[in-house]
């Protein structure tokens, strides 16, 4: 359910092939090999749109062209994500990224009567 586009270990349907870098307590980077079969990634992509009509805003659309891409033969792939802020983070040992992050101040959003 958290890493829908994560490839299934074999041997083991509950796990998924997927790592996180953690250094000093905080998670650096985020990997996991990518399905690769279409028919298996189809079904994931439906489930999540499943959760999607049920309200949940963070699960991911079916995307067609990546399906179509899985069928014509895309490789097994897959990366690591790592976050720059979080070593921004790290160096100077701070805990919190607002401290690391400039964030700038929401306006309000035209019209709202601020």
């Amino acid at each position: 359910d958290v890493s829908p586009l994560a490839k299934v270990k074999r041997g083991d349907p509950s796990v998924v092939e997927r790592f996180e870098l953690i250094a000093a307590g905080m998670e650096i980077a985020n990997s996991f090999s990518e399905q690769n079969d279409p028919a298996e990634q189809r079904c994931a992509f439906e489930s999540q749109m499943e959760q999607r009509a049920r309200g949940d805003e963070e699960a991911q659309m079916l995307d067609e062209d990546y399906l179509r891409a899985l069928e014509m033969g895309m490789p097994p792939a897959g990366g690591v994500g790592v976050g720059v802020d979080r070593l921004a983070m790290l160096l100077p040992n701070q805990r919190s990224i607002r401290d690391v992050i400039f964030f700038p101040h929401m306006r309000p959003e035209e019209g709202d009567g601020a």
